[in-house]
């Protein structure tokens, strides 16, 4: 090829071994054709990228023949894909346009770029938040109609976050929310597990560097030890599988610190105390007809040497999941009286658990429970929902939850997202059912509509001619399909109301000489802050809107002050109290000291990474950037994130909470008190101590002046003899 002068030769050649990586990388069906087709999309990407760098410096074509080796090596997909992939950025950085894609490689890799292209240029009534929900929202339209789309997506994103470094800190704590929210639970439901890891592990590292090299370190000390302590474990399993005919490949694997750190923050846990650290896979060689009775057969011999842990054995083998998932789970206690993690599985569960979606497809050619998602997925982008944040919102309720199965009296097993109620499940099976559940007999127990299922659960749901879809409701669903069923529901019970509604209306405008008219009927609705005229007539046949509440509304267009309150309930929030020894900085401010909140959600003090958020007309909001509320708002308003740095001063004090577990003898609580009084001289702010058998739990809640102070007294508390494990708590308890 013949580049542009714009390359140096050095950067030619590297750009040439890259691309010889891609094809070798490439192992899916291909011809002659198919390779002259990715090498014509390579060389029109380095063309219409030819004057672009990224932030580290180099060509910006790098980037995309990254994307295409991501896309062919780690998820397997074949020529449309890689070619989408060097194309992806064509449309929305440079002056070709989709057409010019679609004559030059064809509709389909232009539909995947298509669908790949941000959306510039359009006002969402100047809402941060709803442009990016937008372009979520386009994305996943796009992965409804071609799965291509989000799973490029996904490599485009995976190497963005590989090379994050060169970005600044704002944007890097911007990019990982983004990544953490969205993109990471995309990857699992997908069966991405191998990318999903690695992107969740990369936005730990990036919004929580404190924590990602505390793992790390703590990894480093314990590896040695822990794979030599497997292997011993293994020894007797390997030989006995290899007598009886079982080809299997046993492997030791290491958690990621991510999966890691979320086990120990959920369970208040130290890394020693995480029995799955580190796992073992069992990989077994065998024909596809077979795969259940040797995974089966595996279990067994592990019994012979080993006692199981009954409760926490996961059978993902009866129960696949919804992404094709396939595993048993089970966990032994070995001979150094530790519990250890294994995993058994076949060679074809073990692309698909790697390689997601496209093995899956591969192998399962029927209707399976991946095609019954995606047709979720259709249906939620067909729902009609009023907002992109309100679709956003029921898309990550919907699919990105874990899953359970239950079942109907007749035995058909129905998976649903966890948490789901059996109101839930009663829309599921038809609107009308759902209008008119009283409850249902769980197990044959009987239960309240709000009754949460769990997995195995099998549900009878029982019906009443009197009973009546209601706004209350609501309150007891979590799935957007019962929600827009419920809403429909509500809507037609509504409409029996209209004549009857709109009778009484017509009779309230000739009382005060105001047209009967579709304007004025408007009008009201707007001001009652009402969806429609069928919710008007329904409020008004019922009474709950009189004469008395209309008649104001045409008098110098006062909105009576209790129309509304008879409706609505209102909730009222919190204010949080500021600090003055923050020093924040925004880039197109010039004002150094900003007025801002500590927020109560994680309570940073001086010492802690922290992150601000600006809003238009609010206080600066000052977070730990690991906090899930921080994360959240990161990931919605990533322009509003502005710098912040703590300004050290021994004037101000922050109020910690800590966690204190230990043995419940006298002279726990004196020995607490001396070493939280005396020594530190702290400033107690409440103490809460309860024992429980021979345990005690306390709560301390004082003032400190920053994160080594707090480091300080956690040291000393843990050195104390009656105590067993000294935890900080994210939120401070009223003790």
């Amino acid at each position: 090829m013949n580049y542009p002068d714009t390359y140096s030769k050095e950067e030619q050649e590297q750009m040439n071994k890259q691309f010889e990586v891609l094809l070798e990388s490439w192992t899916s069906e291909k011809n002659e054709h198919d390779i002259e087709l990715v090498r014509k999309a390579y060389e029109f990407a380095a063309l219409a990228h030819k004057d672009a760098r990224r932030k580290s410096g180099e060509p910006y074509i790098f980037h995309p023949i990254a994307v295409a080796i991501i896309v062919a090596k780690e998820i397997g997909m074949g020529t449309t894909s890689i070619v989408s992939a060097l194309l992806h950025d064509v449309v929305e950085d440079t002056e070709y346009t989709e057409e010019y894609i679609s004559d030059e490689f064809g509709p389909k890799v232009a539909r995947v770029v298509k669908g790949l292209t941000k959306l510039e240029g359009i006002d969402f009534q100047n809402s941060i938040e709803s442009i990016q929900a937008e372009n979520y929202r386009k994305i996943v339209n796009a992965m409804s109609d071609d799965i291509r789309v989000i799973l490029v997506k996904l490599a485009d994103r995976l190497h963005n976050m590989r090379t994050l470094e060169s970005m600044p800190h704002h944007k890097q704590l911007k990019i990982a929310s983004e990544t953490l929210s969205f993109y990471a639970p995309l990857a699992y439901r997908l069966g991405l597990y191998d990318i999903k890891m690695e992107l969740e592990n990369l936005c730990l590292k990036y919004i929580n560097p404190q924590v990602y090299e505390s793992v790390s370190k703590q990894l480093d000390e314990i590896r040695e030890s822990k794979k030599a302590e497997l292997e011993e474990f293994a020894r007797p399993v390997k030989a006995e599988l290899e007598k009886i005919g079982v080809k299997a490949d046993i492997q030791i694997l290491e958690r990621s610190q991510s999966g890691i750190w979320e086990r120990m923050h959920k369970y208040e846990l130290s890394l020693n105390e995480i029995y799955d650290v580190f796992v073992l896979r069992i990989v077994i060689d065998c024909p596809l007809e077979l795969e259940k009775i040797q995974c089966w057969q595996t279990f067994g011999i592990l019994t012979m040497f080993y006692r199981p842990n009954n409760a926490r054995l996961r059978d993902w083998l009866s129960f696949p999941k919804t992404n094709g998932y396939e595993s048993i789970h089970a966990v032994f206690m070995s001979q150094q009286g530790n519990w250890i993690e294994t995993q058994i599985r076949t060679q074809k569960m073990d692309i698909i658990a790697r390689r997601g979606v496209m093995a899956y497809l591969k192998y399962k050619n029927d209707n399976n429970s991946l095609m019954s998602w995606l047709d979720n997925v259709k249906n939620l982008t067909n729902s009609g929902d009023s907002s992109a944040i309100e679709f956003l919102n029921s898309f990550k309720l919907d699919l990105f939850n874990d899953e359970i199965f239950v079942f109907t009296p007749k035995g058909e097993m129905k998976n649903m997202p966890k948490g789901s109620t059996v109101l839930d499940f009663a829309y599921m099976i038809h609107s009308e059912i759902g209008n008119h559940c009283i409850g249902a007999n769980v197990n044959k127990k009987l239960v309240q509509m709000d009754y949460v299922l769990t997995m195995g659960d099998q549900v009878e749901v029982i019906t009443s001619d009197f009973q009546v879809p209601q706004e209350k409701s609501f309150g007891y669903l979590v799935t957007s399909l019962a929600k827009s069923r419920l809403k429909n529901g509500i809507k037609d019970y509504r409409r029996t109301f209209k004549e009857k509604g709109k009778s009484r209306l017509e009779e309230f405008f000739k009382s005060y000489n105001v047209d009967f008219s579709r304007q004025n009927i408007n009008y009201i609705v707007e001001k009652v802050g009402l969806a429609g005229r069928i919710d008007l007539y329904y409020y008004v046949a019922l009474g709950k809107i009189t004469r008395e509440d209309i008649e104001p509304l045409f008098n110098n267009g006062r909105r009576s002050s209790n129309v509304l309150l008879k409706i609505l309930t209102f909730g009222l929030a919190g204010s949080t109290a500021k600090e003055d020894n923050m020093n924040a900085e925004g880039e197109n401010n010039e004002r150094n000291e900003l007025d801002y909140t500590i927020s109560t959600c994680c309570n940073p003090i001086p010492g802690d990474d922290v992150v601000a958020i600006s809003f238009p007309n609010q206080p600066l909001q000052i977070h730990r950037p690991d906090c899930p509320k921080a994360i959240s708002l990161m990931s919605r308003y990533g322009k509003n994130i502005v710098k912040a740095k703590w300004k050290f001063s021994e004037d101000i004090a922050f109020m910690a909470t800590l966690k204190i577990t230990g043995v419940n003898k006298k002279g726990f609580g004196s020995s607490l008190f001396t070493a939280l009084n005396e020594k530190f001289e702290l400033d107690l702010h409440s103490v809460k101590i309860l024992g429980e058998g021979g345990m005690v739990n306390a709560v301390v809640c004082f003032y400190v002046n920053n994160v080594k102070q707090l480091d300080a007294v956690i040291g000393e508390l843990r050195k104390m003899p009656l105590v067993n494990k000294v935890t900080r708590m994210e939120r401070n308890v009223e003790c």
